[in-house]
């Protein structure tokens, strides 16, 4: 599941030169080595209690803006539910794609916003474009 997630937003890259940005990053870093191992892909990854010197300290809740003016895409992986609403709220502020993997079976907490559910061979996740 997880190599087609990554497979998913790959796809959607192509050979373009992006930048993707990771937040809550938490422990679990199998997709962001997938992506960072492309040329064409600038990866940010954040978190409001880095792990490693990796990771960009940041608050969802309060972004620092300045870390996403170049992002493409933004991508999370099992956010909880609270913080799913500052997701939307900085995609659409700086114009990228939004991608939710929820855990399997929760609701969205994106009650402003309908995104769209996509299966992607074995990874379901969501879509905000």
């Amino acid at each position: 599941m997880w190599q087609d997630f990554g497979e998913y937003i790959l796809n959607e890259v192509g050979d373009n030169k992006v930048t993707i940005a990771e937040i809550a990053v938490g422990k679990f870093d199998k997709i962001a080595q997938m992506l960072s191992e492309k040329d064409n892909i600038t990866l940010i990854k954040t978190d409001i209690s880095p792990d490693n010197e990796s990771i960009i300290k940041d608050d969802i809740t309060n972004p620092n803006l300045e870390l996403y003016n170049d992002v493409d895409i933004i991508y999370s992986i099992r956010p909880p539910s609270e913080l799913q609403p500052y997701l939307v709220k900085l995609a659409e502020k700086i114009d990228a794609m939004l991608i939710i993997k929820p855990l399997t079976g929760e609701e969205l907490n994106t009650p402003r916003v309908k995104m769209q559910l996509k299966n992607f061979k074995k990874a379901s996740f969501y879509i905000l474009r």
